[in-house]
Formats: structure tokens, sequence, C-alpha cells
């Protein structure tokens, strides 16, 4: 096989193999996300990631609205590696899960709509490296 043919190959091989991996560890961990949204919880229709390391911090925005009741889960490979924080937008702070044993989800009514910040870090006992991944789910008012 010349070296075109080699080079072919390689990149075939690549592009076959490497994104089904990627995207099963993703899926696998959206599903370990979900056992976390039970009924009567609905989950958005999207969710948010990001790969952190060391001290970074992972921001992420969304608009909660007036009566509905809200779980957010915040979670990744390993428990209790995702710590997070919700601010409002002038960062006065509403939440932290460090304050209630680093939980990776919290349940809230929300009195008023407003934009929020979640921020994730990671705890760097566990790991120096890790995926961190937002769901919000909700029920309205109307649940019981």
């Amino acid at each position: 096989m010349n070296k075109k043919g080699i080079i072919l190959s390689a990149l075939f091989c690549i592009s076959f193999f490497m994104p089904s991996g990627i995207n099963s560890q993703e899926e696998q961990l959206v599903n370990d996300c979900l056992t976390s949204l039970k009924s009567p919880f609905v989950a958005g229709d999207r969710s948010q990631k990001a790969f952190l390391t060391g001290e970074e911090i992972a921001e992420f925005r969304t608009t909660l609205f007036n009566g509905n009741t809200y779980r957010i889960v915040l979670c990744s490979h390993q428990e209790g590696l995702i710590e997070f924080s919700l601010y409002d937008t002038n960062r006065n702070l509403l939440y932290t899960s460090s304050e209630y044993g680093a939980s990776g989800s919290w349940d809230f009514k929300m009195e008023g709509s407003m934009e929020c910040i979640i921020e994730a870090r990671l705890n760097n006992e566990i790991a120096e490296s890790g995926m961190a991944m937002l769901l919000i789910g909700f029920k309205s008012s109307d649940s019981k």
C-alpha cells in the first residue's frame, strides 16, 4: 500500500472509531444524569456540558420562570466531582452545592422570573479534570 493509501486508511479509522466512542461516553453521561430527573420532573430540551481542568469554572446561563419548580442537576462520570453555584445576574449567590454536601442536584420553586448564572467547578480532591453536564428539569405549578 502506498503512502496515500495508508493516510486515507488512517483517516477513515479515526473518523469511524473516534466519534462513536466519544458519543457513547456522552450518551452514557446523559443517561446517568437523566436518572436524577425522575417524575414529576421533565428534562428541558437541551443539556449543556463543559470539560474542566484544574481550577477552571464553567459558566452556564439560563432563564427561570415564575411559578415553576425546577431541579438543577450537575453531574459527571464520578460522583461528587462537580460542585455548582447559582447566582443572579448581579452575582448574588442564591445556592451553592458545597454547603449541602456537594449534592449534584437542587430542587426549588421560582417566585419571579429571572436570568441566572450557574457555575460548575471541579472538586480537585477527587480529580484534576472531568466533564460537567448540566440538565435542568421542571414541573409546572399545576403539577402535584
